[in-house]
């Protein structure tokens, strides 16, 4: 018998199966809270996620300062400070932590994001029928940028700098610990992220990737696996010349910026192969195009992607989205998977 429940529709897409419709997911950043709130709850009223997450029912509390979100100065668990001058989306890294390598030491991993309860997290998995991530979302190479700088770090890597290579295998070693936590739960799915594109290019050479971060990803990608868990990745920009490699991994999903890419070519060689997990153009179609754009997008995305599977409708909600527009995404999937099932 067919699982029609949100985790048995996400799993069929991620196994090419022949889901009756494409599982949806809406990223919502709190300035689409702010200025559409009714538009956002009729969205998520009509068209609800197949996705949640866990919380971490944490034993020790992360110290955190300020709200991430609010306009002024926001300090993370990793002590890295963020200033903020928009209200309802994320700010930037203006001091970094480690300016001189004689600071590394105040660079200290938030163990206390490895005190999940985990009978708590498994308590939430089986009281919901949508399909679960996981609380952790390892990010090496923003964190290094968090800690150093981005000018500083892409200068050390550059310099091929020997301290930034201490520093990534110390964040690196954490993050296989938060992913080994998680997997040790009952959620479906770990993810991990880092932004790798400009918008036509890599942020570093494809050859520096493989030899530094590839090795790193591909540890998280065979723990998620050995534990029986799926495992997704989000990174934005132009990244078609390292799809390739995560589909060798074994990347389950992946989130990208597929306008800023050849969408049909990406199709081509790698349609079957990986999940598309969105995502619809945030820069130009959430905000400027029309409802029919809206859906020439969705039918190219399907057309070029689609493969019993292989898709997930997903798109984000934030500054400068037009409400209606997120609204029509949903609906052009919906209506072309009617009579599906």
């Amino acid at each position: 018998m067919t699982d029609i429940t949100s985790r048995g529709l996400v799993k069929q897409a991620l196994a090419f199966g022949a889901p009756y419709r494409v599982p949806r997911d809406l990223w919502v950043l709190p300035w689409a809270s702010d200025h559409y709130p009714s538009e956002l709850k009729a969205i998520q009223t009509q068209f609800p996620s197949d996705f949640t997450g866990a919380p971490g029912f944490y034993k020790k509390l992360p110290v955190t300062t300020g709200d991430p979100y609010g306009i002024g100065t926001y300090v993370d668990e990793w002590g890295c400070i963020f200033e903020n001058r928009q209200k309802g989306v994320i700010g930037e890294v203006k001091q970094p932590l480690v300016e001189k390598w004689d600071d590394l030491d105040k660079v200290r991993p938030p163990e206390e994001l490895l005190s999940i309860d985990k009978e708590q997290v498994n308590a939430f998995c089986r009281s919901t029928d949508h399909f679960v991530f996981g609380g952790s979302c390892p990010r090496p190479f923003e964190r290094l940028q968090f800690i150093r700088s981005s000018e500083a770090l892409y200068y050390d890597l550059g310099s091929q700098s020997a301290e930034v290579i201490i520093l990534l295998n110390r964040l690196h070693q954490y993050y296989l610990k938060e992913l080994e936590a998680w997997a040790e739960t009952d959620v479906d799915a770990l993810n991990f992220m880092d932004d790798w594109g400009a918008q036509g290019a890599l942020l570093i050479s494809p050859a520096m990737w493989r030899r530094i971060f590839k090795p790193l990803y591909k540890e998280y990608i065979d723990l998620a696996h050995s534990h029986g868990k799926y495992i997704f990745m989000h990174s934005d920009g132009y990244i078609a010349d390292i799809i390739p490699d995560l589909v060798e991994m074994g990347l389950d999903a992946l989130n990208s910026q597929l306008f800023c890419m050849d969408i049909e070519d990406i199709g081509r060689r790698f349609k079957g192969k990986i999940t598309f997990w969105g995502e619809l153009d945030r820069q130009h179609i959430l905000p400027e195009g029309s409802l029919a754009d809206v859906d020439r997008a969705v039918r190219r995305v399907k057309e070029a992607l689609f493969q019993d599977g292989g898709v997930i409708a997903q798109c984000e909600f934030s500054a400068g989205s037009r409400p209606e527009n997120v609204y029509q995404m949903f609906k052009t999937w919906d209506e072309l998977f009617q009579g599906a099932a």
